[in-house]
């Protein structure tokens, strides 16, 4: 028999236009995009269709604008495929929230006023830190590491093979650049980002998260979600892993390897982009990937799905 598993993204898959096709076509999305303005009290959803690009970048927009339309597309997806079952779920950083809400370990409403405080808490911590992150393609994971052992960085992102993220401050993080082209990086490439995310510059978003996450209800998951910090499922201590997880390195291709070692055949993204489908493509050709992310490919996989 074979395993399902659903995959939710992160911060960086964010669009211009993002579910705007989905509220149009879709009643029930439209419903959706309502009640999470009604829950956070401004229109998150004109942020998400019409931006600007400029707000909707920002950590406090985007974190909870891709959290609602990857939520968006698994109600829809579980409305059009009602025989679909999930094996397991997984998210990419902030996407952990959305695979545990998703898992039924807390509610819609609470998983996205909690995602829009931590990136309150993280743009907070960004403002006060000077960080920055860049994409090492094409070198190993232990070069890596010593590269940023030399630079006085961290790894933050253990995307796939090949790809790899780095963050720290941003003076250390043009040296490391440097360094990975030096010991055979294809490229080093700083990313746009507002900060040093998954590194100890975001250890003080820790202290407000842990308070935010224990106002909120927290249930056992329905089905094993994997936490980026083990790439294992999520145990009893799920608000002290997603803590954690605010300065320790996302283990996406871990994640990923322990889900395939169970005997996972089909994964399915669900949000903005297509990146953790690439990712996968460098994992492992031979599964069946599919994603959602708006009205055609919500179409294309359910005709998949049967």
């Amino acid at each position: 028999m074979s395993k399902t598993a659903i995959l939710f993204a992160g911060q960086g898959a964010q669009i211009v236009g993002m579910g705007q096709d989905l509220a149009g076509q879709f009643p029930g999305a439209k419903a959706w995009f309502d009640r999470a303005n009604a829950a956070l009290g401004y229109d998150l959803a004109a942020i998400c269709f019409q931006g600007p690009e400029a707000e909707l970048t920002k950590t406090e927009h985007a974190q909870p604008g891709i959290f609602l339309v990857g939520w968006v597309c698994f109600e829809l997806l579980k409305e059009r495929a009602p025989n679909l079952k999930f094996d397991a779920a997984a998210g990419l950083s902030l996407g952990e929230f959305t695979a545990l809400t998703a898992a039924g370990a807390m509610s819609f409403e609470d998983g996205l006023r909690v995602v829009r405080q931590r990136g309150q808490f993280m743009q907070e911590a960004c403002d006060t830190t000077r960080g920055g992150m860049a994409a090492i393609i094409g070198l190993e994971a232990a070069a890596t590491r010593e590269v940023c052992a030399e630079a006085g960085v961290v790894l933050a992102n253990l995307n796939c093979p090949g790809q790899l993220v780095i963050s720290g401050a941003a003076e250390n993080i043009a040296r490391a650049c440097e360094l990975a082209k030096a010991k055979g990086a294809k490229r080093a490439l700083p990313l746009t980002v507002a900060g040093a995310y998954h590194s100890p510059l975001m250890a003080g978003a820790q202290p407000k998260l842990r308070d935010a996450l224990a106002k909120i209800r927290l249930s056992s998951p329905a089905v094993p979600v994997l936490s980026n910090v083990t790439a294992q499922a999520h145990g009893a201590d799920i608000s002290v892993r997603l803590v954690e997880q605010v300065c320790a390195s996302v283990r996406w291709e871990e994640s990923m390897r322990a889900l395939l070692a169970q005997g996972f055949t089909r994964f399915i993204e669900l949000g903005p982009g297509a990146a953790l489908s690439g990712f996968m493509k460098r994992i492992d050709k031979t599964v069946q990937m599919l994603n959602v992310a708006d009205a055609a490919s919500l179409e294309a996989t359910v005709k998949m799905l049967g």
